[in-house]
Order: C-alpha cells, then structure tokens, then sequence
C-alpha cells in the first residue's frame, strides 16, 4: 500500500505542473509569443508581453492587466525555484511594461 500512496503523490505533483503550464499555453489572458520568460532583458520581455496583449484576440481584460496578470502568474508559478537574478529581472520587467503602458 506504500508504495501506491507514493506513485499518488507522484501523480499530484505531475497534475500540479501540468495545470499550471496549461494555463501558461491556453489561458484566455494572451497567446503569448515562444520563450518570452527566458528572454535576459526585463525590456524585451515586457515588449513581448506587451505585443502579445495587443495582438490577441482572447484576452478578456485590457492589454495591459492582461499582460501585468501572465507577468505575475509566471513568477508565482516560479515560486522559490527563480533565482534572485532571474526573479529581480521578472520585476524589472513589471517596471518596463508599467512604462511602456504609462502607468506609475
């Protein structure tokens, strides 16, 4: 019976990243463009975002919230497995997109 226990949990854990990385690829916030999280420049990211937000046709919110929220929904998922540098340039993107948005 252990081990079934064990292979269950595995399951979840599978579940857990499988959800999230769906909603990453199918959620109704933007079509994102490839690779945008790994880009190295916070301003390219939020040029990415921001030209995703613009272009696509299933978001239900206004580009830049649309935006803002996959910015902030990828470094949640990412929790405490981003680097510090990873993470402060995830930020700074946030910083780029409020700009580019002329928003604070």
């Amino acid at each position: 019976m252990a081990k079934k226990r064990k292979s269950s949990a595995r399951k979840k854990t599978k579940t857990k990243r499988r959800w999230s990385q769906r909603v990453t690829e199918t959620s109704d916030a933007l079509t994102l463009d490839k690779g945008v999280f790994v880009k190295g420049s916070p301003k390219a990211i939020a040029r990415s975002l921001k030209r995703s937000a613009e272009h696509s046709h299933r978001r239900k919110s206004s580009p830049y919230r649309s935006a803002m929220s996959m910015l902030t929904f990828y470094i949640n998922r990412g929790g405490k497995g981003l680097s510090k540098t990873r993470r402060h340039t995830l930020e700074k993107a946030k910083d780029e997109l409020r700009a580019l948005y002329g928003k604070d």
